[in-house]
């Protein structure tokens, strides 16, 4: 092994080169920083090239089969679609590399130097890079860690051949004819979903009493019919025990209703969730604070317990968003830089896309009265929607909530297609701590969708004209 026996001097030392940490360096870049970043892997990390990215290709690709297949609704009638998955995979690959290649342009453009290699702490201002079996020593004035998660591997279920984590799952060579889902989370939803649209056979197993744990059931069940729909088997309540693998299949043994299950698949995908990177990283030996869950402790300026040192995305607490991570990344850097940022979390929107497509923001109706609040509801259905209409997508709704004595909005959920687009609107009145009636007043072009907004604040002050207030 070559050993780098000095320590190169750096300013702002990022680790990991996904959503959290590129737009960390950038930013860090931007406020006159020497930054350098380093990753493992390929830049954008798992969101670029493993998650967020090519799985909404995919996504894509099926919703376009699904409707050159069944569109003799409008009239449009096509016979023999088919899915060349070689060609998919090569486009949904090209999408990938241009994201990521722009990613290496704006790094390179903004001065950020970028190394790949592992760290390894061995100090509280000192990192080794690993290199192969080479290693060099870089000090730094300040850290931010983003090194991101992985899947979590069951120990019944343990990665390789034909049992899958959502990363060899977006890579599969050909459309399984079978494949069962152990965990029903928006992970497990959308690649289910994904392969349901492109013929597969999906069964999903799901311990909590709904799909999609984490969104209101006025929601899910939207998604749930259109599953049932597509021919896909949820079973809730339900307990995966084991799996056995052959050549060619797999054969899942579940217990749902107190009794014993089995079923043979193509491939088992599993999706429980995720952990967090921060288990090889040397951060024991130089004192820095986690939770018994592996998350690195940080405050609200996402500083950990050493001064020097940051931590923002996945290796902290909360969802794992790709969003909520580059929101953390810019908090980070401008810190670093001598700026008083915070983080604030009430404007993160939790979207899935799913079948149809949800998102959430701020508090749900159920939340707010919790918390106390007399709340004004408004709702507006896609099938009241002239452009809704006009796209064939009438199934789902636009519910806003506020606070009922002063109109301020303090959340909102999508059910339909466009929903993680036009949840935006109503996380900017959030954050503008806008009221309905600003919504109300703002004139919204027609016909889009984004008039359904405004059309559930108008609902929720009592004088929608497109709905028949009792």
């Amino acid at each position: 092994m070559v050993v780098g026996e000095f320590s190169t001097e750096i300013d702002v030392l990022v680790l990991g080169a996904g959503p959290g940490g590129y737009v960390a360096a950038i930013r860090a870049a931007q406020l006159g920083k020497k930054v350098m970043i380093v990753d493992r892997a390929e830049l954008g990390g798992v969101c670029l090239n493993r998650g967020c990215i090519p799985s909404k290709a995919l996504i894509s690709a099926a919703h376009r089969y699904e409707e050159a297949s069944h569109s003799d609704d409008m009239g449009i009638s096509a016979e023999g679609v088919k899915v060349d998955f070689s060609k998919v995979q090569a486009w949904k690959q090209g999408v990938v590399n241009k994201l990521t290649g722009g990613v290496g342009a704006l790094l390179k453009g903004n001065g950020v130097e970028v190394i790949q290699g592992e760290a390894l702490f061995v100090s509280e201002s000192e990192v080794r890079i690993y290199q192969g079996n080479e290693f060099n020593r870089y000090k730094f004035n300040h850290c931010i860690i983003a090194t991101g998660s992985r899947p979590i591997e069951l120990r019944a279920f343990p990665f390789g051949g034909r049992i899958v984590s959502s990363t060899e799952a977006l890579n599969l060579p050909e459309i399984p004819k079978s494949m069962v889902v152990i965990g029903g989370g928006y992970i497990g939803i959308e690649l289910g979903q994904t392969f349901a649209k492109f013929g597969t056979k999906v069964t999903v197993i799901e311990g909590a009493d709904q799909i999609l744990p984490l969104f209101e059931n006025e929601i899910v069940r939207w998604v749930q019919r259109k599953m049932k729909k597509d021919g896909v088997e949820v079973y809730t309540k339900a307990k995966a025990l084991s799996a056995t693998q052959t050549d060619d299949s797999v054969i899942v043994k579940y217990e749902v209703g107190g009794e014993e299950k089995e079923i043979t698949a193509d491939y088992l995908l599993v999706t429980v969730g995720r952990v967090p990177n921060t288990d090889e990283l040397g951060l024991e030996q130089i004192g820095l604070k986690k939770d018994e869950h592996g998350y690195i402790l940080v405050d609200h300026q996402c500083k950990t317990n050493i001064e020097n040192v940051y931590a923002i995305g996945d290796v902290v607490a909360g969802p794992a968003l790709a969003h909520k991570a580059s929101y953390e990344g810019k908090v980070a850097a401008e810190v670093l830089a001598g700026h008083p940022s915070v983080v604030d979390y009430k404007c993160i929107p939790a979207i899935v896309f799913c079948d149809p497509e949800i998102a959430s923001v701020g508090l749900s109706e159920t939340e707010a009265k919790e918390k106390g609040y007399t709340v004004a509801t408004g709702k507006f259905n896609y099938a009241a929607n002239g452009r809704a209409l006009s796209l064939n997508a009438n199934e789902g709704f636009v519910k806003v909530v506020a606070d009922k004595e002063s109109g301020v909005v303090l959340g909102g959920q999508i059910v339909g297609p466009g929903a993680p687009d036009l949840i935006a609107e109503i996380g900017l009145a959030i954050e503008m701590g806008a009221t309905l009636e600003d919504i109300a007043l703002t004139i919204h072009a027609h016909p889009t969708l984004g008039e359904m907004v405004m059309e559930a604040a108008e609902n929720a002050l009592g004088h929608g004209v497109h709905t028949i207030t009792k």
